[in-house]
């Protein structure tokens, strides 16, 4: 197991959130052989998301933007931001429904993005979609459970949102891939990130932006006002014993930093020096 965990956490991927300063973070807290992934909100746009995306690619780094569907005006729009992408050397994708209450055009969920993609030849090398393991939110299980099975085929990898249990995380990638959903998994977890940080960011993000996003991680925000505050070395390590086990296709970690950069990387890096 140890050598699973090792492995994980050496090629784990880390969001990011596209902020004032978040490029200075990166540049100097996160090696360059870390895959990143940029964060659209509703607030903002996707226009700091792409422009991040460009900015961190051209410092060397592998930048996965997300494109939030319901923010997408038309196939003309969508094909000008694929080839802006990838014109500038950024060759992965992140694909999400987006939280807007309404699509501001003809692409309601991640899916029709994928397939307008496809029928217009706009090729990425590694596009990833969401996985739920707990639920959404606001959209009935069939109704994910059938989606992500159009989605799978199209796509490289399956990113999960925050789940605690690992047991439930398990469980479901043992389901999809009973399901014959074979695409690998990585595990979203949050990073060591302190509760004056995760305060910032929710800041930052606008009052309705941060009132959905509260609401949406409510299960993990109160875990950063324990006395001992949050570490994720119990969680990570039950995942990765999951990892060479067959039958459920988890493949690594991807850790939601909430733009604490030097908190992650530095526990990332202790946890590497423990391992070894």
């Amino acid at each position: 197991m140890s050598a699973a965990l090792a492995s994980a956490l050496r090629n784990a991927s880390y969001e990011v959130l596209p902020f004032r300063g978040t490029e200075d973070a990166v540049l100097t807290h996160v090696p360059a052989d870390v895959p990143l992934t940029v964060t659209t909100t509703e607030a903002r746009g996707l226009e700091p998301t792409l422009d991040l995306a460009v900015r961190l690619s051209k410092n060397g780094y592998t930048a996965a933007p997300h494109l939030a569907a319901r923010l997408v005006r038309d196939r003309t729009e969508l094909g000008e931001i694929a080839s802006r992408l990838l014109e500038s050397g950024v060759d992965r994708l992140f694909l999400v429904g987006g939280d807007a209450a309404e699509p501001v055009g003809e692409f309601p969920d991640a899916e029709s993005v994928l397939l307008a993609l496809a029928e217009d030849g706009c090729e990425f090398g590694h596009v990833g979609i969401a996985g739920y393991p707990e639920g959404h939110s606001s959209i009935p299980d069939e109704v994910i459970s059938e989606a992500l099975r159009r989605k799978a085929g199209h796509a490289d990898e399956i990113v999960t949102q925050l789940c605690f249990n690992p047991g439930t995380t398990a469980g479901w990638a043992a389901r999809l891939h009973e399901s014959g959903i074979t695409t690998p998994i990585r595990v979203g977890v949050p990073g060591s990130v302190n509760r004056q940080k995760l305060i910032r960011v929710s800041a930052g993000l606008g009052l309705g932006q941060s009132a959905r996003f509260l609401a949406k991680q409510s299960a993990m925000f109160w875990r950063f006002f324990l006395p001992s505050g949050y570490r994720p070395d119990k969680l990570v390590t039950s995942l990765a014993e999951q990892i060479p086990l067959p039958g459920n296709n988890i493949s690594g970690f991807h850790l939601f930093t909430f733009n604490d950069l030097a908190g992650t990387e530095r526990w990332r890096q202790h946890q590497l020096s423990r391992l070894r």
